[in-house]
């Protein structure tokens, strides 16, 4: 049996998942980050096998995705959070046409077309007030779990609405509802109300098309997921099982398999890691890019012209540069 893998090293957890090669999921697993990116992947990447009951030796490719896919030195390829969310997000529900992802580091809004292509895309990454970890801040400070937010913000009856788009000054606005006697689920349940406006505004900058999924951890958040399809006024689709936190590992680990499996049928060898490259220490990489526009099916790795994802080999700066 054929077996790929996916990581998504993302700024708050790094996410891993295998599908054989049927396109079905064999296992995954979930990390915190933490600020040794190389060991979290590491350790990430055992737990998967793990969880799979698989040898590394019996995975065959591994695709990296996140903002700390360099850091990944067993990696065969790379690519952007934007190509992977977007593949995972039309091969998992054809009808998708805008997705929100909720990060731990930025909210992303991406409009994508039915083969899965970037058409537009806007980040939100200006303060943390806008995204996930404020969520998670927010939670710490109430003394509640990260699993615990999304029931406990369910038993709301007042949500309170955290103003203020600033980080620091959300903290003092929560301070101040405390000590005015607002229930901790009121506040934290407006918290998200806050948040999911502020997401859905960035959906409209890239234009409304039906056909909503939601990715990212909050995925997992029950209390979220109700806040954003209120004020978006329709439904997401969410993947099931905790898929929904796993999209951009799935995306990596889809991409893979396809790359893979056009290898095999062109009678072409597997290519080598990143580490057997010598790229981890800084060498010339190839990456996948979603921003150039072309009526061609997406191959991964593909150095055909005109292919959907643009190619950039970058011969004269170090990967550090280029990360």
């Amino acid at each position: 049996m054929l077996y790929v893998a996916g990581l998504d090293v993302g700024s708050t957890y790094t996410k891993a998942i295998a599908l054989d090669g049927e396109r079905k999921v064999v296992g995954s697993a979930v990390r915190r980050t933490g600020f040794k990116l190389a060991q979290a992947c590491e350790a990430v990447f055992d737990d998967l096998m793990k969880n799979c009951g698989l040898e590394r030796s019996q995975v065959v490719y591994v695709g990296a995705t996140g903002y700390g896919r360099y850091t990944v030195p067993f990696r065969h390829a790379q690519v952007t959070e934007l190509t992977a969310h977007a593949q995972a997000a039309v091969h998992l529900f054809p009808d998708t046409r805008t997705i929100l992802d909720i990060g731990g580091q930025d909210i992303k809004a991406i409009k994508v077309d039915a083969e899965g292509r970037v058409k537009a895309f806007r980040l939100n990454d200006k303060c943390a007030a806008g995204t996930g970890a404020f969520l998670e801040k927010t939670a710490r400070y109430l003394g509640l779990t990260t699993e615990d937010i999304g029931p406990y913000a369910m038993r709301a009856t007042a949500p309170k609405a955290i103003s203020s788009v600033c980080a620091v000054f959300a903290e003092s606005e929560v301070i101040n509802h405390l000590s005015n006697g607002i229930g901790a689920e009121d506040i934290m349940m407006g918290a998200m109300i806050s948040l999911g406006g502020r997401a859905i505004q960035l959906m409209r900058r890239v234009g409304l098309e039906p056909g909503y999924m939601l990715t990212g951890g909050m995925t997992r958040n029950e209390a979220m997921v109700a806040a954003l399809e209120k004020a978006l006024g329709d439904r997401f689709h969410v993947a099931p099982g905790g898929l929904g936190q796993l999209n951009g590992a799935y995306g990596a680990a889809y991409l893979g398999l396809r790359r893979v499996e056009k290898l095999l049928a062109e009678g072409r060898p597997i290519p080598p890691t990143a580490a057997q490259q010598g790229q981890a220490q800084g060498r010339a990489v190839r990456r996948w890019s979603a921003m150039a526009a072309s009526g061609k099916r997406f191959e991964p790795g593909s150095d055909a012209g005109g292919s959907t994802v643009a190619v950039q080999r970058l011969a004269d700066q170090p990967e550090q540069a280029a990360a």
